[in-house]
């Protein structure tokens, strides 16, 4: 099953050399040598292996044939995501090391490749138990709750690409949706002269040219107006040519904040109705099995109704990221903060690099309209007698900040917040009459109860409460396990049937509907995972529901909030 596919839309040049398919795989955690297929994981079915074990150190090794880069040619060689830490190299050469399982790496062999055959390396260390960013991987043997299978290894796409000496090093852009224009700022290696073209349905509605010396931002007018929009994507196309190099992009013309407790989308009060999406699949855990899964996935959600999705303790594949652009799907662009130890600053440093990195491959994407780069910060998930270090939690708020002005940023989804946020968010699995005691408490009083049923005993310590007229999210509800299985799965409540489950979640969602202080919801969770059978679908995308059910459901989600008055 080769992926070839461009891993990357938001930054494509043509003539990409895709190296996935089969390579050598050896661990010694695993009885032999194996060969495997790239990109999927060695837990993962696709891969060919499927050992489900602990595997903290592995290698992969395969041959490619390349023809030598000329002398005014760069060759470089690039890597979706490798969980952990992945040390590179080729024909026996050291080219570099990678640290964080989530982001985009890659490394200049110019001078490493001949001509020809040449061998390329890839030794990998991959620790859950150690304080780094895991997600929802499990750290026992098994998968249990909330916990699924680990991913170890390279779970995305492994290219190479040629560019000229001089090359465009990165794009971003800042969409004016009132002036009907767009700042494209680019990064690049060298000086010379570049042009941009961008274009809507193929006709050229803006372009600059001009001298770059590393760094420049152009001001483009655009001749056509054709908003992002909740279900339209109307994405602009973007050529960049720099020096010989040619880069292919796009961007959405959209603009996204808070007047208030309202969430706002081009200047129209707009309710967020989320699912969440862990990013699973069956067959390869981390890695869809084929581009038209990713799509798929966003479809799912917009048939029942939902208008976006929290893309939860997990880095998604730019692709899926592409796809919510297209179909105008908003999403929370979060980070697997999990994992990571948040009563002490000794991770903060591992955390915030790799949260850097995904915020800047990220940047671009009109879908993202909330960064979130910590989940649940009340406790350790290691040891609940430990309180997180606020520190941690305010100095990730501020580096998001800096990196990105133009988003909203939820400090931490559910759990304590720390002392600066743009939005208040909680999460709530309890019964229906309790949810409506928070929302009562929260539109009379401006106050949100942290219940002890939920959140540990020590949350009366925290004196980081809400701040009347921040923007109000419930960030995670439902959680209801309706099986299909005989196991029962798991869930955070369970029901006894399909009409009892569509009357919790009707009443569930109606009421968080009709608050006029929230600005969105997200449901917990669009599919099954594993043991975890709180979805609406199953893990393989079923819907667990007759026509009737789903007609219910949609039509509860697509019921206008009160809010949006």
């Amino acid at each position: 099953m080769l992926r070839t596919e461009c891993p990357n839309p938001q930054f494509n040049r043509d003539g990409l050399i895709i190296l996935n398919g089969k390579w050598s795989f050896f661990s010694d955690s695993v009885p032999s040598a194996h060969e495997i297929e790239v990109p999927f994981a060695p837990e993962s079915r696709l891969s060919g292996i499927n050992y489900t074990g602990f595997i903290k150190d592995c290698e992969y090794s395969r041959k490619f044939t390349v023809d030598a880069p000329e002398e005014n040619e760069r060759l470089f060689l690039r890597f979706g995501a490798v969980n952990y830490e992945a040390t590179v190299y080729v024909n026996g050469e050291y080219v570099g090391v990678h640290r964080g399982g989530y982001t985009s790496f890659g490394f200049d062999v110019t001078d490493k490749v001949r001509g020809g055959e040449n061998e390329l390396r890839v030794k990998v260390h991959n620790d859950v138990t150690e304080n780094v960013p895991t997600g929802k991987q499990s750290a026992r043997p098994e998968s249990f709750g909330c916990f699924y299978t680990r991913v170890t290894g390279i779970w995305q796409p492994v290219w190479l690409e040629r560019t000229p000496v001089n090359y465009i090093e990165s794009l971003k852009f800042y969409p004016d949706i009132e002036g009907c224009a767009v700042k494209a700022e680019l990064v690049c290696e060298g000086e010379g002269e570049a042009e941009i073209a961008v274009t809507y349905d193929g006709r050229l509605v803006g372009e600059a040219k001009g001298y770059v010396k590393y760094r420049r931002a152009f001001d483009i007018k655009l001749g056509e107006k054709h908003l992002w929009e909740i279900g339209n994507g109307r994405l602009y196309d973007v050529t960049v040519r720099y020096c010989g190099d040619e880069v292919k992009s796009y961007f959405g013309l959209r603009q996204t904040g808070y007047d208030g407790m309202k969430f706002m989308l081009n200047g129209k009060s707009v309710f967020q109705r989320l699912s969440l999406d862990q990013g699973y699949y069956p067959d390869g855990l981390y890695t869809a099995p084929d581009d038209e899964s990713m799509r798929r996935d966003v479809e799912l959600g917009l048939r029942l109704g939902f208008n976006g999705a929290r893309l939860h303790q997990k880095v998604f594949d730019p692709r899926f990221l592409y796809h919510c652009d297209r179909a105008g799907y908003l999403v929370w662009g979060e980070f697997p903060s999990w994992g990571v130890d948040y009563e002490n600053l000794s991770a903060l440093g591992t955390l915030v690099g790799e949260w850097t990195e995904a915020v800047e491959r990220d940047f671009n994407h009109p879908s993202i309209i909330t960064w979130c780069p910590l989940n649940e910060t009340w406790e350790s998930l290691k040891d609940a007698r430990k309180v997180r270090d606020v520190r941690f939690v305010d100095a990730v708020y501020a580096v998001t900040k800096a990196l990105d002005g133009t988003r909203p940023c939820v400090d931490v989804s559910g759990g304590f917040h720390g002392h600066k946020t743009d939005l208040y968010d909680f999460h709530d699995y309890l019964d229906p009459e309790t949810l409506e005691k928070h929302l009562r408490a929260l539109e009379e009083n401006d106050e949100i109860i942290v219940d002890k049923v939920y959140a540990p005993d020590f949350a009366e310590e925290s004196d980081l409460r809400y701040e009347k007229g921040l923007p109000v999210n419930v960030s995670e509800y439902g959680g209801v396990s309706y099986a299909t299985s005989t196991d029962n799965g798991w869930g955070y409540r369970r029901c006894g049937g399909e009409k009892e489950y569509v009357d919790c979640y009707v009443k569930l969602t109606s009421m968080l509907l009709k608050s006029k202080k929230l600005s969105g919801f997200c449901f917990t969770q669009l599919y099954d995972v594993e043991q975890e059978q709180n979805g609406l679908y199953t893990y393989d995308r079923k819907l667990k529901f007759g026509e009737a059910a789903e007609k219910r459901i949609r039509e509860c989600n697509l019921a206008k909030a009160a809010i949006e008055d």
